[in-house]
């Protein structure tokens, strides 16, 4: 029984350490976590033009039922509009429907879908279906790994709904949304993989870019982030965005660092 244990163990830790490059901070990867895995994250974000610093926090519960299928389920709460609360929540779910795999290199091919609720009146034409604006998503997700680099790009459409109850007058009503991104993902340490408990050590850099079809206006971020992963089931996020381009005003996520805690328990459901 030890044995099986141990080994089941090395399978978990191999699988970690194997695609650890593919966690990204800021976007989804279309690898899913591992089949009966329950994954538990507490994010901060803290925003500095609205005018002033606020900030919001984001606890996750993550849930791989099979290989091909994962769901997450998120509440947000900040102070943006003056004191703080409970502003919303949003369900995501991906779907991962294709898988080529080689020996120290794979292509995964996903789609996703997202549903959100908040209380937030809207200053800006940027949808963000994390915290400021109800609305449905959807999309499609494409990473391959290349030994210790892993590449993923995402395209997706958002539609806000309708918020004529919390709409201020003269402010933007946006509808629809255009989002892209490329992500970039390289396995520092180890530099020889021998045990599950080995700390990784992950350098990113991401592009996340958002169009508004109806008026032109669009942006391009630049988000560097670091990440540890301790145990092959503790996960550390700290990243940063800034505007490389754009002309969408009163953006929230225009200046924004995020820290993040992340906690995986492998083989849990039945």
């Amino acid at each position: 029984m030890k044995r099986i244990l141990v080994l089941a163990l090395i399978i978990i830790g191999a699988y970690t350490n194997g695609f650890a490059q593919e966690l990204y901070v800021f976007t989804e990867p279309a690898s899913n976590m591992p089949t009966k895995s329950i994954g538990v994250r507490i994010t901060n974000e803290g925003m500095f033009n609205n005018p002033g610093f606020v900030s919001r926090t984001i606890p996750e519960v993550m849930i791989g039922f099979n290989k091909n299928l994962m769901t997450h389920a998120q509440a947000f709460l900040s102070d943006m509009d003056g004191k703080y609360r409970l502003e919303g929540g949003s369900l995501y779910a991906k779907y991962r429907f294709l898988s080529l795999d080689e020996a120290h290199s794979h292509l995964r091919a996903a789609a996703f879908g997202r549903i959100s609720t908040s209380k937030r009146q809207t200053y800006t034409r940027d949808i963000n279906l994390e915290g400021d604006n109800s609305g449905i998503q959807g999309g499609l997700i494409f990473t391959q790994l290349l030994h210790k680099l892993a590449l993923s790009t995402t395209l997706g459409y958002a539609h806000a709904f309708e918020n004529s109850d919390r709409q201020i007058a003269r402010m933007p009503q946006p509808k629809n949304m255009l989002s892209y991104s490329l992500s970039s993902g390289y396995l520092v340490l180890p530099v020889v993989y021998k045990d599950y408990k080995q700390p990784n050590f992950n350098v990113y850099l991401e592009l996340l870019g958002k169009t508004d079809p109806s008026s032109g206006q669009s942006y391009l971020d630049i988000a560097p982030a670091l990440q540890v992963i301790l145990n092959s089931t503790t996960r550390i996020d700290l990243g940063y965005r800034f505007q490389a381009t754009g002309n969408m005003d009163n953006r929230y996520t225009k200046n924004m660092y995020l820290l993040r805690a992340e906690f995986n328990f492998f083989n849990v459901l039945k």
